[in-house]
């Protein structure tokens, strides 16, 4: 059986239309959006709904971890366009109807933090599973999936503008859905486990969401692997916890190149 995995797609359809060559079944870790185009201003929903002088202020203050002065900017951008929502939320159907297109049979996905789970319900279709906080059979190996990123304890989402969902979720309930998995062979989600070094951002400067929920799965049950996106940029690519092989799969916009599972 051969698996090819990706994750941090955003926006990269093309190259998703090629991830499953050759393979027999795709897996896909989230983050199909492209919110922001950190390096292209003119590209990403930002740059083109509100120019690439705002969408490269956007990106600065993102870096710099300026949160409260990014939702003041973030607040004051919108609100130049008479009706925000309807803008972002066109412009992420016209991502998500290429980037659902560009997934070979059979395909299962889950969101990651900067995707709008709402919206995913709309493109179910035969051939395309949607496993998020399930346990799937994969050729005899339990497959368990966790979408999104985990808040912050006390820290709520604040989106601007409101039709910008990203999957950022409670503590509680991204721990509960964790931990309702149970033994799994392939633990599969879009941050990692709270592992420094496959934490940390080496572009960045700091350490990125990542879940000691996930870690304790993977001390307690040891599963033959661990697999995740989200860090970029890692310190650590992959790191070996006693039987496990955590493993940072890629940023698929910037690579092209799936990380291939065999058994």
């Amino acid at each position: 059986m051969r698996v090819h995995v990706v994750s941090d797609v955003h926006g990269a359809a093309d190259a998703l239309a090629r991830a499953g060559d050759g393979a027999d079944a795709l897996v896909v870790l989230g983050d199909l959006i492209e919110f922001i185009d950190y390096a292209d201003p003119s590209a990403g929903i930002v740059g083109r709904v509100l120019g690439p002088e705002v969408s490269a202020r956007f990106a600065l203050l993102r870096r710099s971890g300026g949160r409260d002065e990014l939702l003041a900017y973030a607040r004051e951008a919108w609100a130049a366009l008479p009706d925000a929502d309807a803008v972002v939320d066109e412009a992420l159907r016209e991502q998500y109807d290429r980037m659902f297109a560009a997934m070979t049979a059979p395909t299962w996905a889950i969101p990651g933090n900067v995707d709008a789970a709402r919206l995913w319900p709309e493109y179910r279709r035969p051939g395309l599973c949607q496993p998020d906080g399930q346990v799937v059979e994969i050729e005899g190996l339990r497959f368990g999936f966790v979408g999104g990123a985990p808040l912050a304890p006390g820290q709520r989402p604040r989106n601007i503008p409101e039709a910008w969902t990203p999957y950022l979720r409670p503590r509680s309930e991204y721990d509960a859905a964790v931990a309702a998995l149970g033994p799994v062979d392939v633990l599969c989600s879009h941050v990692p486990p709270a592992v420094p070094e496959l934490a940390y951002d080496v572009v960045t400067r700091r350490p990125e969401t990542s879940s000691v929920a996930l870690r304790a799965i993977v001390e307690r049950d040891r599963p033959r692997a661990a697999l995740f996106g989200h860090i970029h940029q890692p310190l650590a690519p992959r790191v070996r916890m006693d039987r496990t092989e955590c493993v940072n799969v890629g940023h698929f916009r910037r690579t092209a190149v799936p990380y291939v599972l065999r058994w």
